[in-house]
């Protein structure tokens, strides 16, 4: 008999809790504040700005004789960065050649973006290639695309 009880009282236990969700989910209760403290969720500074940084700093150590080729692949298509603009730290513009030599741009977040990075050397007499990178410039933040 005390094991039935105890059933009666873990199905009741269940049963109340499920009615108090129910009631405060239909009252739209505020959610409840997670238990780690805001300050102490990680900082990104920005994955965009990151990526950028690295790319800049493969490219400053090259040689002469060396250039940076940057990749990207989507599906089976393998393409040839020759340009990054970045309208907003979320969105790269990547400009580049395709397999075929054919121009194409890509436009994703920045935080989707999956890059291929090797350094090559490049035969004698021949200019390397380098990677442009393009930024908006900042403006003040009283003037606004009018007032020019």
């Amino acid at each position: 008999m005390a094991l039935a009880d105890l059933g009666r009282a873990i199905t009741g236990q269940a049963l109340d809790t499920a009615k108090s969700s129910m009631l405060d989910a239909i009252k739209g209760e505020p959610a409840k504040k997670p238990a780690v403290p805001v300050a102490a969720a990680p900082v990104v500074e920005g994955i965009g700005t990151v990526m950028l940084g690295q790319i800049q700093a493969m490219q400053k150590s090259l040689k002469e004789d060396q250039e940076l080729v940057v990749q990207f692949r989507s599906g089976e298509e393998m393409l040839r960065i020759l340009e990054i603009f970045v309208p907003s730290p979320q969105v790269f513009v990547l400009s580049g050649n395709d397999g075929q030599q054919r121009l194409t741009r890509i436009v994703t977040p920045a935080s989707m973006v999956q890059l291929i990075c090797k350094v090559l050397r490049v035969m004698p007499g021949v200019a390397p290639v380098r990677v442009k990178i393009m930024t908006p410039n900042p403006r003040p933040a009283n003037e606004t695309p009018a007032a020019k």
